[in-house]
């Protein structure tokens, strides 16, 4: 159990410090100057590319456990494959102006989402007793593709705000920084959604399962206040996002610890790792959360 959560704790530690390093070392070369909306879309790429990445390990799982039965499960793969490298090759790039083939990419991932979750509703509904407990919890779960039409979303609005000034950027009508919060914060209330039906379905045997539907909301809260009001320093919105951002990757500690106690546990992991909780999803918090510390940043430098 130890072991399972510190590597939890170290991965998602290393990660942020990797990640806020990476921002200060380019901030420090001589004659670079990133302006602070093309800073943000960055960290929106970055964001979409984990959120792919925990796609990419969860849908190839679930699927694979499906047998791939129709050929369409295999769509959720090559989407996140793809959105993974756009979200990389994105975080990587410092022009200020969008990319076409990443743009396309990211739609096509936010469209392959949206088609998902039709299919997984059609699964729901076909079975005996249609929309009811058994079935949300033990058919296609309803919110699986959610999570490829947000890594699509947030990489479709990093290549948008690419294009913008900037000098007072603009999205969707708005300021880019409220325009940013409010979409990570309807990003994640969606997640805290399918978190706690999933959790629910597990009884909440760990007291540890409470985490993330009760510091969740808080996080959605906070965000869209900082988003809606003036702008100024928000000390405890950050704080909260950074908690959230952890708490992704100490769900993967936890989650080991729920595969292991499995019979036969990591020793039959090709078995339990397919009934067990499933190990790449809590990183979607932390990807959400680190677009909310990006919109944060922006939402702070506006007037």
């Amino acid at each position: 159990m130890r072991l399972g959560i510190a590597a939890g704790v170290v991965a998602g530690c290393a990660l942020l410090s990797a990640l806020a390093q990476r921002r200060s070392s380019a901030a420090s070369l001589p004659g670079v100057e990133i302006a602070a909306h093309l800073d943000a879309a960055r960290a929106f790429n970055r964001s979409s590319a984990l959120l792919a990445l925990s796609v990419l390990a969860d849908s190839g799982i679930e699927h694979y456990r499906g047998s791939f039965a129709n050929k369409a499960m295999y769509t959720p793969l090559i989407s996140s494959l793809l959105s993974l490298a756009a979200g990389l090759h994105g975080s990587a790039e410092s022009d200020a102006c969008k990319h076409p083939v990443r743009n396309v990419i990211y739609l096509s991932a936010a469209s392959a989402g949206i088609a998902g979750t039709g299919f997984h509703l059609y699964n729901i509904t076909k079975r005996p007793g249609g929309v009811g407990w058994h079935n949300l919890f033990y058919a296609a779960p309803i919110g699986a593709p959610m999570a490829l039409l947000l890594s699509g979303a947030l990489g479709a609005v990093a290549e948008r705000l690419r294009d913008e000034p900037a000098v007072d950027p603009q999205l969707f009508g708005m300021q880019a920084g409220r325009a940013l919060g409010l979409v990570v914060a309807i990003g994640l209330a969606g997640t805290v959604g399918e978190v706690a039906l999933l959790h629910f379905r597990g009884a909440y045997q760990n007291p540890a399962m409470y985490a993330p539907v009760t510091a969740g909301p808080l996080a959605c809260v906070l965000l869209t206040h900082a988003a809606l009001a003036a702008p100024r320093a928000r000390w405890l919105t950050r704080a909260w996002l950074r908690i959230i951002a952890a708490l992704g990757f100490i769900g993967v500690g936890f989650h080991a610890r729920g595969i292991a106690r499995n019979q036969g546990g990591w020793r039959n992991w090709s078995q339990n790792i397919l009934n067990g909780p499933p190990l790449p999803a809590p990183p979607s918090f932390s990807a959400l959360a680190l677009a909310g510390l990006a919109a944060l940043r922006l939402r702070e430098t506006e007037r």
